[in-house]
């Protein structure tokens, strides 16, 4: 599982002409999902993100975790996290896994992931062609891969 974290100042995504999901200060969480994943990456994740330290404190060190500054989530799934070009030059998404893996463990993530935060999160919707727009904040943007925990 593999996601990438834009910290914001704001965010919204639109399915089809139609607001979705908005966020103030915060993430944008781009959520891949590969074949293989399984509940402990979720959990590993999850927890990864309520705690990971990515807001400034009043020295400008980043030392304050999202649920420190009261910070929302827009989570977005996205298979082609796990795109592979090695071949050619189109590319292959045979890592991602298919919708029926996929959809049960994303909407397990979100589950998780509200928990972990003990609130509400906005999402897109799998599978579906999304606009998201986002002002990035500072830039600060990561990547994190449950199967690299080392």
């Amino acid at each position: 599982m593999r996601v990438v974290i834009q910290r914001v100042k704001k965010a919204s995504v639109i399915i089809n002409k139609e607001k979705k999901g908005e966020i103030s200060k915060g993430y944008v969480i781009l959520l891949g999902i590969e074949k293989n994943d399984t509940i402990n990456d979720i959990e590993w994740l999850c927890g990864k993100i309520a705690r990971i330290r990515l807001f400034t404190d009043d020295k400008g060190l980043m030392n304050k975790s999202i649920s420190e500054v009261k910070g929302n989530i827009l989570l977005i799934s996205q298979f082609t996290l796990f795109a592979s070009t090695k071949k050619g030059n189109r590319p292959s998404f045979t890592n991602a896994a298919e919708p029926n893996i996929a959809i049960p463990l994303y909407e397990e993530f979100i589950h998780n992931l509200q928990k972990a935060l003990g609130k509400t999160i906005e999402t897109g919707e799998f599978g579906a062609h999304m606009e998201v727009a986002l002002i990035n904040d500072g830039p600060v943007t990561l990547t994190i891969d449950s199967k690299n925990k080392e």
